[in-house]
This record gives structure tokens, C-alpha cells and sequence, in this order.
């Protein structure tokens, strides 16, 4: 019986060989009511996009883009057409309540377990239109996210393309889980290390094992001064840092630095890293450097705005992280930073990173530049700009839509009804 199966096999192969290869030659069309140019941060009204197989061949007004014969024709109405959004600062290993159960992750939950969560995880953004992500850390869930990632390549499993860091970098003392006996073995959030030749050979088992970009923290603790100054408390050193970033360089592997503020900030600045994550108290010296260096910013405001207390509590009422960044982001707007759309999901629920907007745009973001934050400037964040982050022929077919109007309502980018991801649909409210 043995040949029968085999014979099943072989059927079922090319079965699915040709399923895909008649998805290959498929054409689509999408008429929308208005597309978003993100190059140009401008919209082209009565659009059409046309899709073969994964990619964009056509795009413009439909007096001018010439629809193939025989094409399925997807009709949105008076929607607005954008490229897929990009989330630069995510982490899929955390399940929304993690910040008062972080311990009970790492300590009960095997990686097997917290990887089925990252699927979930990956789903909820791919649906909240978020087509591509910068998935920075695992915490402690050492290299799973390169199977995830590899898993959603593959076609097993439904997910935004994805970028990973593996495990995060950071020094003894200088990350979760803390504060337990030192009879008692606990496992990290991080690698630790401890000197510049540390850093690079744990730069180099990350990309080994699949890292796309590496990510550091250079500050961790921080406390606030009795007229409430923030002080961030530096991890590594500027000859650790500037190990890290010439060891990530030589393989062209980006660095991404977590630093809210102080010599912890500045030592990343003076290394070279390629992107700043939070960033919440920037001086007039780190702003400079990051618009002379053409250094990423990546805000994520809203993660510290959806539960202020402890900060509150900690100066007495006098001010929050959440108060202290929206000066620094206010600033780092008007001085012409450049700001790539990230939001550190995973501390609340996935799916839910587009309230994001709304704080990038109260706190002085045009609307249109906050949506050129989550598509073309993002896709230059991560080396992608040949591929997503705009509607233009050649590029993967990555879709959203929406029933208003995000430049004058924002919010709307909150409420996604079309999503499309390398010309296949993955959700249609206007069915």
C-alpha cells in the first residue's frame, strides 16, 4: 500500500504546485476612491492598483492605468487605498498584560508555548493592516522569532513580513528578570555581556542564528529627581557599543538602540547605531546628532501613555515619562528628525498599535507625515524601500484600506477594513 501513498503524495504536491502557480498568473485590480502616495505624501483621487501574482504592475488614476482582460476586480468604493503600514518596534513574545506578568512569562511559559503566542500575535497585526514588522527582541525566548519568520516565508502559518533581533543586548545588571536570590538560577530577557570582544562574538551567534538586526539597551534603570528630572542609568560602554555597531556593520546588519536619555543615549549616537528607540529625553545635542548622523528615531509614544501611574506616584504628580517624551518628539519634529513609525506592542494588546497615530499627530506630527512615518520612511528604516512602504510597480502588492479620510481624521487608521499582503487578500469588510 505503501505506493498508494506515495502516489497521494505526489498528487497532493503538484496539486498544490499548481494552485500556487495559477496564484503566480493571477491579475487583480483594486479601484479605491483615493490612494496614498507616501513618496510624495500626497493622494491620487479615482485610483487603481493592478496586481499580478504578488506584485504591483500598474498603479494611478483609472483614466490612465489600462486593466488587463479577464482581471478580478476588487471595488472599495470611496475608500482610501494606502501601502501596508509598518510597525518598526514591535515585540510578538509579549501577550498584551506583559508588563505586570513579564516574571510569569519567562519563569512558566516554555518557548514552545509563547512562540504559539507570537503566531496569534502575528495575526492580530497582519489584520490591523500592519504588513511588515521590526520584531526587536524576544525576551527570552532566545530564537524563535527567526521560526516564526521563517514559518510566515514559507506560507505555513499567516504574518507581516518579518525582521528579527533574536535576543536583545545588554550588560550584567542591566535587564529582567532581577531581584531574586542569587541561589536561584533565572533565566534573562537578554544575552549579557561584559566587554567589546563579548559584544561582538554575541553579535555574531545572533546573525548566525538568524538575527536580521541587532538590538541593544543602553539604559535600563531610571528614577526621577525631587523637581522631577528623568535620570537613565547607562548599560554598556561607548567601546561596547561601537564593538557592536563595527561587528553588526561588517555583516550589513542594522543596530537598534533602546535609550531614553543621558550618556546611555549619547554613546549610541557617538557609535553610529542606526536607529533610536523611545528616546525620551533628547537634549539639543542628541537631536543635532541625529539629524547630522541621519540617525532613525522611533518614538513609541503611546506605550507610555496608556498607564502613567507609577510615574505619577514615583514625582508626586509632577510629570511621567509619557509628559517628558512629548517634549523631546515635539522637538525632534521641528527640528526635522528623521521618525519612522514604531510602537512597542506587546506591553498591550497586538492588533491595537494604530492608537499610535493619534499621539504622533496631537503632538505635532502633520497627519500625512505620520503615515509617511509608517510606510516609506519606515521601509527605509529597514533596508526594504525596493520592496514595500509604497505603491509603485515592482513592489510587493502590501495593501490596506480604510473608509475615511486618515489625513483629516487620523483615527481612521485605527479602523482597517481591507488588508492585502503579496496580492492576496487576508481581509475584505467590503464584501
Amino acid at each position: 500500500m505503501r505506493w498508494k501513498h506515495a502516489v497521494s503524495a505526489a498528487l497532493g504536491g503538484l496539486a498544490l504546485a499548481l494552485s500556487l502557480s495559477a496564484q503566480s498568473d493571477q491579475w487583480v485590480v483594486i479601484r479605491a476612491g483615493r490612494l496614498f502616495d507616501s513618496q510624495q505624501g500626497a493622494f491620487v483621487a479615482h485610483a487603481v492598483v493592478v496586481v499580478h501574482g504578488e506584485r504591483i504592475t500598474a498603479a494611478g488614476t483609472a483614466d490612465r492605468v489600462k486593466i488587463p482582460a479577464g482581471a478580478q476586480v476588487i471595488d472599495l468604493g470611496n475608500a482610501t487605498l494606502l501601502p501596508g503600514l509598518i510597525d518598526t518596534h514591535t515585540h510578538l513574545f509579549l501577550t498584551g498584560e506583559s508588563e505586570d506578568r513579564y516574571d510569569e512569562q519567562l519563569l512558566k511559559e516554555s518557548w514552545q508555548y509563547r512562540t504559539i503566542e507570537a503566531v496569534v500575535n502575528a495575526r492580530k497585526d497582519l489584520e490591523a493592516g500592519f504588513t511588515s514588522l521590526r520584531d526587536l527582541e524576544t525576551e527570552g525566548a532566545m530564537y524563535s522569532d527567526a521560526d516564526v519568520r521563517n514559518a510566515i516565508n514559507r506560507g505555513l502559518i499567516p504574518g507581516p513580513r518579518l525582521q528579527v533581533a533574536t535576543r536583545a543586548l545588554s550588560t550584567t545588571g542591566g535587564y529582567p528578570l532581577e531581584s531574586y536570590s542569587p541561589e536561584v538560577n533565572v533565566p534573562s530577557g537578554v544575552q549579557k555581556v561584559d566587554s567589546p570582544w563579548a559584544a561582538r562574538q554575541a553579535v555574531r551567534e545572533q546573525i548566525s542564528n538568524g538575527a536580521d538586526v541587532i538590538k541593544i539597551y543602553s539604559t535600563h534603570h531610571h528614577h526621577f529627581t525631587a523637581d522631577g528630572k528623568l535620570v537613565s542609568i547607562p548599560t554598556f560602554t561607548l567601546e561596547e557599543i561601537q564593538a557592536i555597531v563595527d561587528e553588526a556593520h561588517r555583516e550589513g546588519v542594522k543596530v537598534a538602540c533602546h535609550a531614553y536619555g543621558g550618556v546611555g543615549l549619547h554613546n549610541c549616537l557617538d557609535a553610529g547605531v542606526d536607529s533610536i528607540e523611545h528616546g525620551l529625553d533628547l537634549d539639543e545635542a542628541s537631536i543635532q546628532k541625529l539629524t547630522q548622523k541621519h540617525i532613525y528615531y522611533v518614538p513609541t509614544l503611546y506605550v507610555y501613555e496608556f498607564d502613567p501611574s507609577d510615574d505619577l506616584k514615583a514625582t508626586g504628580g509632577k510629570t511621567s515619562r509619557a509628559r517628558i517624551h512629548e517634549v523631546s518628539f515635539r522637538r525632534a519634529v521641528t527640528a526635522g528628525v528623521t521618525i519612522a513609525f514604531g510602537t512597542d506592542v506587546g506591553p498591550f494588546p497586538h492588533g491595537t498599535q494604530a492608537k499610535e497615530f493619534a499621539y504622533m499627530v496631537r503632538f505635532g506630527m502633520k497627519p500625512v507625515e505620520a503615515m509617511r512615518a509608517a510606510t516609506s520612511m519606515a521601509a527605509e528604516l529597514l533596508g526594504w524601500q525596493d520592496r514595500v512602504g509604497s505603491v509603485e510597480p515592482g513592489k510587493f502588492a502590501d495593501l490596506i484600506a480604510v473608509a475615511g479620510d486618515p489625513a483629516s481624521d487620523i483615527t481612521e487608521l485605527e479602523r482597517v477594513k481591507f488588508v492585502m499582503k503579496g496580492g492576496q487578500v487576508v481581509r475584505n469588510d467590503w464584501k
